[in-house]
C-alpha cells in the first residue's frame, strides 16, 4: 500500500469533527507534507515509538498509540494468565497529549484483562523501570520523548527484566501490532470505570519513596565526610525530574540547593529552553545565571523524562565549563572506585558497562582498581541488559554508562537515571569540597594519571525519508571506501558491527583505529533524523590531543559530505 492509498483510508474512515481530519484536509495540495505522514507506519522497536505529534501513520497521534498499545496487549495476552495478573505499570512526561496517551494506553491494556498500574501526575523513566522490578509486572511503557523538541512524543516499552524490550520482544510486539487495524482494531476502555472494577490502580506516594530508597542506598559517603554547604543549581527542564531530584537533595542533607524557577514546573513547549536537552550546553543559560547569583560551584540538569543528566563545573578561572557525558563518565567511574575501595567495600570482582562508542580511558580507570570493563551497543537495554551476563559469569555489577549523559548507578534500576547520577555527582563534589578541591581539579588529577584525552561527539542532521537514504548512502559508502590512512594516520583495524564483533550483537556500527592510538566510531541514531560521529584521541598533553582528534574530525566530515 502506497502513501496515497494510506491517506485516502485515513480521510475516509476519520469522523467529522476530529481535529486529525481537519489537520489532514489542511494539507490538501501538499504532496510532500502528505508523503512525510504516510510514507510508512511509525515503526516500534527496541526504543518503542517515536515521533512528530499529528495525523498520519508516520506520526504519534491517538491512533498509532491505540494501535500499538493493542498490539501489545494481545502479546502480552498470550503469554498467558499470569502476564495479564502481573500486569503493566504505565507512566508519562509533560509533553502535549502525553496523558491523553497514557489514558488510552491504560484503558486498552485493562480492557484487555491486563492489570494496570498508574501515577497521578508525571514520573520520571528510571522510577518506572525500578517499579517493574520492584511490583513484578510483566511490562511497563512511558509516554515521552525524552529530550526530542516539543513537536514530538514518544512510547517506550519495557519488559519485566525493568530493560527496555529486548529485539526478540519488540518482533514479537510488532508482529501483532501489525495485525490491527487503525480504526476497526483498537478496543477502547473507560478508564474511570476500570478503576472501579480493580483494573486500574493509581500508585501512591509511598511507591516514589521506594525509588528514592534505592537510589539513596548506593550512597558512598555521608555525614562528616561531605561538605554540605556546597552550593548548587538544578533545572528539571520543565519536566519529571523536579520533585523528586528536590527531595534526593533534601534527603542528603544539602543546605544551598536552588532549582532555577523558570525550568521547576512542567511545560510541555519548553518555552525556556526550546531543546531540552541537557545535552546541549545552550539548556544551562538559565542555570548558569541562577549559579552567578548563588555562587554556586555545581550546576546540574536533567531531561523532560529525567534519564538523561548533565553538569557544568566551576573551572579554576571562575567559569563555568560545561562537562560532556564521557568527562562525567570518568567522575562518576573514578569517584566509585576510589570511594569503595577507600571504605573497604569495592569487591574483587567488580565489573561495570560502557557502550562501544564511550571513550576507553574509564575502562583505564577501571583497570587500575582491578575492575572489569565490559561493552555493549548503545543504548541502556544493551548496557543495563549486561548485567544478567555480567552476574552469570561471576561479577558484581557497580555501573554502566555511554557519551550520551546516560548513567545507571543502581543495579536494580535497568535504564539510565539522573537522579540517582545527580545524586552521585553531588556527593563528590561535597566530598571533594570538604578535601579542599573542586571537581575541575579532579577531572585535571584524572588525565594527568592516565593521560590527556579529547572527545568530539558532532552529528549531521537529514531529516524526513530523503534524509534517512542518504544516511543509509554514507554508512554504505564507508564500508565500500575504507581509507588506509585519516589525517596522516594509518588504519590499522576497522570493527563494523553489521554481523556482530565477538559478543557483541549485530548493529549498524563502524569504528577505526589509528596507529596513533586515536579512534573514531560512526551510526545513525536510533531515535533522531541524524548520523553520529564518535573521535577520541589520547595524547602527551589536552592541547595535542584536541589538535588531533579535531584534524580527524575535519578529514573524515570532508569525505562523509561528499556522500550525497
Amino acid at each position: 500500500m502506497d502513501y496515497r492509498e494510506r491517506y485516502g483510508i485515513w480521510m475516509e474512515k476519520l469522523p467529522e469533527g476530529d481535529p486529525l481530519r481537519a489537520e489532514l484536509e489542511a494539507l490538501a495540495g501538499n504532496e510532500k507534507e502528505i508523503r512525510e505522514r504516510f510514507i510508512q507506519d511509525l515503526q516500534f522497536g527496541t526504543a518503542g515509538l517515536r515521533g512528530i505529534v499529528g495525523a498520519g501513520t508516520n506520526c504519534m497521534n491517538v491512533y498509532t498509540v491505540g494501535r500499538a498499545t493493542q498490539g501489545i496487549a494481545n502479546y502480552i495476552c498470550a503469554q498467558g494468565e499470569a502476564a495479564k495478573k502481573k500486569g503493566v505499570i504505565i507512566a508519562h512526561d509533560p509533553r502535549h497529549f502525553s496523558r491523553e496517551f497514557s489514558e488510552l494506553t491504560a484503558g486498552i491494556l485493562a480492557r484487555a484483562g491486563i492489570r494496570v498500574y498508574t501515577f497521578p501526575d508525571l514520573r520520571p523513566t528510571p522510577e518506572l523501570a525500578f517499579l517493574i522490578r520492584k511490583l513484578g509486572t510483566v511490562s511497563g511503557i512511558n509516554i515521552t520523548a525524552s529530550h526530542n523538541p516539543k513537536e514530538y512524543n514518544g512510547y517506550k516499552a519495557y519488559w519485566e527484566d525493568g530493560c527496555q524490550v529486548s529485539s526478540a520482544v519488540a518482533d514479537g510486539m510488532m508482529a501483532e501490532i501489525e495485525k490491527v487495524d487503525y480504526f476497526d482494531g483498537v478496543r477502547r476502555g473507560d478508564v474511570e470505570a476500570l478503576k472501579k472494577d480493580g483494573m486500574i490502580t493509581v500508585l501512591g506516594p509511598e511507591y516514589d519513596r521506594m525509588y528514592l530508597d534505592e537510589i539513596e542506598s548506593i550512597a558512598i559517603h555521608s555525614g562528616e565526610e561531605l561538605d554540605l554547604t556546597l552550593p548548587i543549581v538544578y533545572t528539571p527542564l520543565n519536566g519529571a525530574g523536579a520533585v523528586p531530584f528536590s527531595q534526593m537533595m533534601a534527603d542528603r542533607g544539602f543546605t544551598s540547593f536552588h532549582i532555577v524557577p523558570e525550568q521547576q514546573s512542567p511545560d510541555p513547549d519548553f518555552t525556556t529552553v526550546g531543546y531540552p536537552n541537557p545535552e546541549d550546553p545552550k539548556a544551562f543559560r538559565l542555570s548558569e545565571q541562577l549559579g552567578k547569583k548563588t555562587g554556586a560551584e555545581l550546576l546540574m540538569a536533567t531531561d523532560p523524562d529525567a534519564d538523561r543528566f548533565a553538569i557544568e563545573i566551576l573551572s579554576d578561572d571562575g567559569e563555568y565549563v560545561p562537562l560532556n557525558g564521557n568527562q562525567t563518565g570518568y567522575l562518576l567511574v573514578n569517584y566509585i572506585l576510589q570511594g569503595r575501595k577507600a571504605a573497604g567495600t569495592l569487591p574483587a570482582n567488580g565489573a561495570m558497562v560502557k557502550s562501544i562508542v564511550t571513550s576507553t580511558l574509564s575502562t583505564e580507570i577501571a583497570k587500575a582498581y582491578g575492575v572489569r570493563m565490559f561493552e555493549s551497543l548503545t543504548g541502556f537495554k544493551n548496557i543495563c541488559g549486561r548485567i544478567p551476563e555480567v552476574e552469570k559469569l561471576g561479577y558484581q555489577y557497580l555501573f554502566g554508562y555511554e557519551e550520551s549523559v546516560g548513567y545507571a548507578s543502581c543495579p536494580q534500576i535497568r535504564d539510565k537515571d539522573g537522579i540517582s547520577a545527580g545524586m552521585l555527582v553531588a556527593e563528590a563534589a561535597a566530598y571533594y569540597k570538604k578535601q579542599g578541591k573542586t571537581l575541575w581539579q579532579v577531572l585535571e588529577e584524572i588525565f594527568e594519571q592516565y593521560g590527556f584525552y579529547n572527545e568530539l561527539e558532532p552529528n549531521i542532521v537529514l531529516k524526513g525519508v530523503e534524509g534517512a537514504a542518504r544516511i543509509g548512502r554514507m554508512m554504505t559508502w564507508l564500508r565500500g571506501n575504507l581509507p588506509a590512512q585519516v589525517a596522516g594516520f594509518k588504519v590499522t583495524q576497522v570493527i563494523d558491527y553489521k554481523d556482530g564483533y565477538e559478543d557483541i550483537p549485530a548493529s549498524n556500527v563502524l569504528r577505526f583505529f589509528l596507529d596513533n592510538g586515536s579512534w573514531f566510531a560512526v551510526r545513525p541514531s536510533g531515535t533522531e533524523p541524524k548520523i553520529k560521529f564518535y573521535f577520541y584521541s589520547r595524547q602527551e598533553s589536552a592541547e595535542a590531543a584536541a589538535r588531533v582528534n579535531e584534524a580527524i574530525r575535519d578529514e573524515i566530515f570532508s569525505l562523509i559530505n561528499s556522500v550525497q
